[in-house]
């Protein structure tokens, strides 16, 4: 004669998701998955009658690790955030910090003086000013209204 086992299906589906949980976000994962993310800095880009602005949020990346080249009307900014080098193995339960190499390129709207462009850092952000070019700079038409 068989004996007979209760079956609770909720314990059940509960042990199996509590398995999968761990086996997909275990130690090992993070520390290996995080590493092969690639880092893209958020950026914004205004634009006012003299010039473009464009603000890059590059947190804990030195400035001197920051490249920015202008190339056929488009700007490019690369730069590396480097890890922090620790003298003991440390193990991580959540890595949500990216390090790495990136590089953004911008197509601007307009010719920009190449001479003129300004860039400073302050706060984890970079912020690099580009004045137009004279003839790119916006035209007032006043509009003359007939009786």
């Amino acid at each position: 004669m068989a004996d007979l086992i209760l079956w609770r299906p909720l314990q059940e589906l509960k042990r199996e998701m509590d398995r999968i949980w761990q086996e997909f976000f275990g130690k090992s994962w993070l520390t290996e998955r995080f590493e092969s993310i690639e880092w893209i800095p958020a950026i914004d880009v205004s634009e006012t009658d003299n010039e473009i602005i464009v603000k890059v949020d590059v947190p804990g990346v030195n400035p001197e690790d920051i490249e920015i080249s202008l190339s056929d009307n488009v700007l490019i900014i690369k730069g590396e955030k480097k890890k922090e080098e620790e003298e003991k193995k440390e193990n991580f339960y959540r890595m949500e910090r990216y390090y790495g190499s990136f590089m953004r390129s911008i197509q601007l709207p307009c010719d920009v003086e190449e001479e003129k462009i300004s860039a400073t850092y302050k706060n984890g952000v970079l912020k690099i000013v580009l004045p137009k070019k004279p003839e790119e700079k916006k035209k007032v038409i006043k509009i003359n209204v007939e009786k």
